[in-house]
């Protein structure tokens, strides 16, 4: 939580919960804003997460994401759109347990720029300007570099719309 704190982040540490077999919110945080080079940027619909997890999602905000869309779409980074965080369920058509279930795993579905531009995952992956879609696959790389698992339109039918970005330390990215 201190590397958090210093990092500019505003959250709520939240108190370890229990909803059932596999399913926790152990060391999670409530984000509320992450911090940019010059300013703070807001989070939409995220849920409790891990405090590793959301230290990565933290710097990938501002040193990934922020800093591609000044340098690729010229504007600042004004506000973070997500599917959510937790959700006590399976990895869909398995039985084993999401990331989600224990709040090690953000669903990013798009992106609000201060010049009122709106990038989605979903609309500019593949038909989006140029510029748009560039600012997305970087970012995308940039996320493999600071989680586990990164999922996204590559991926499979239900990664269309969003990135899926779980734990820390580089190991699956598509």
């Amino acid at each position: 939580m201190a590397g958090l704190r210093d990092a500019g982040a505003r959250f709520s540490a939240l108190p370890d919960s229990y909803a059932g077999p596999g399913c926790n919110k152990i060391g999670t945080v409530q984000l509320s804003a992450l911090a940019g080079d010059g300013s703070q940027f807001g989070i939409t619909n995220i849920g409790p997460v891990q405090c590793q997890t959301a230290s990565a999602f933290s710097a990938w905000a501002r040193y990934g994401v922020d800093r591609a869309a000044r340098q690729i779409l010229g504007s600042p980074l004004a506000r973070i759109e997500t599917m959510g965080s937790y959700a006590c369920r399976n990895i869909a058509g398995s039985g084993r347990r999401s990331a989600h279930a224990t709040a090690g795993a953000i669903d990013v579905s798009g992106f609000v720029l201060e010049d009122g531009r709106r990038i989605t995952v979903s609309r500019d992956w593949n038909g989006g300007s140029a510029a748009e879609r560039e600012f997305l696959r970087v970012i995308h790389e940039s996320a493999c570099k600071r989680f586990g698992t990164v999922l996204g339109p590559d991926y499979n039918r239900a990664h269309e719309d969003h990135f899926h970005l779980e734990g820390t330390g580089a190991e699956f990215c598509r």
